[in-house]
Parts: C-alpha cells; structure tokens; sequence
C-alpha cells in the first residue's frame, strides 16, 4: 500500500476503535509520538496504547486533508468536538515506521470529562 493507502486503513480503522487493526498497520518496531505524550515503541505497546485510549474516551477522525509525500502521509483531522490537529506517518513497505501527532491535550481532556493532571 501506498502511504495514503495506509493512512486511509488508519482513518477507517481509528474510527471503529479497532485497536488490533491499528497496530497490524505498524511495524513491529514501530514508534508513535504523540507530543503530547512520551513517544511509544513497539507494535504491541501501540496496540495497548490504542485500547487504553479507546476504553477512555469515545474518539473520532474527521479528515480535513490528507497528504503524500514519498514515503510520508500527511494528515489534518478534527473531531466531532472541535478538537483539531495534524498527524506525520513515515511509511516503509506499507507498514507505520514512525508517527508524530500534534494536539492539544487539555482542550482534548476537558472536551472528554477526563480529569486534568497536576504538575
């Protein structure tokens, strides 16, 4: 797949809250760096990391536009809320090497009822 092809598998797969077809888009050695969060590594810590989002909050992927480059897919998406943000998915042989995400966790945490940490 390309890595459009792969981003649009994502989307599809994000928004049914299948976290075993997310990670089965990664690769084994794969990392996900939310900036908002410490990055994670490694399909099966994605995987839970997915589930665990999952069963936290009710989340949705309303692509605003998508981009290829290369190896790379380019996303701008919002949610049903109004939270927005933008995502970089680095794609070798139709598997996620790499993805970096930008959001803003506490407009995302106030929006979902979720309590808000203390530094």
């Amino acid at each position: 797949m390309r890595p459009k092809e792969v981003l649009q598998a994502f989307v599809q797969a994000f928004n049914k809250a299948d976290s075993d077809g997310l990670a089965g888009l990664y690769a084994e050695d794969a990392v996900n760096h939310q900036v908002a969060e410490k990055p994670v590594q490694g399909r099966e810590a994605i995987r839970k990391m997915f589930a665990d989002s999952f069963a936290e909050a009710k989340m949705t992927c309303i692509v605003e536009n998508m981009f290829e480059d290369g190896e790379w897919a380019i996303m701008e998406w919002r949610d049903p809320l109004g939270l927005r943000g933008c995502g970089f998915f680095h794609v070798v042989d139709s598997r996620i090497v790499f993805q970096r995400g930008y959001w803003d966790k506490l407009s995302f945490l106030r929006q979902q009822g979720l309590p808000i940490p203390k530094e």
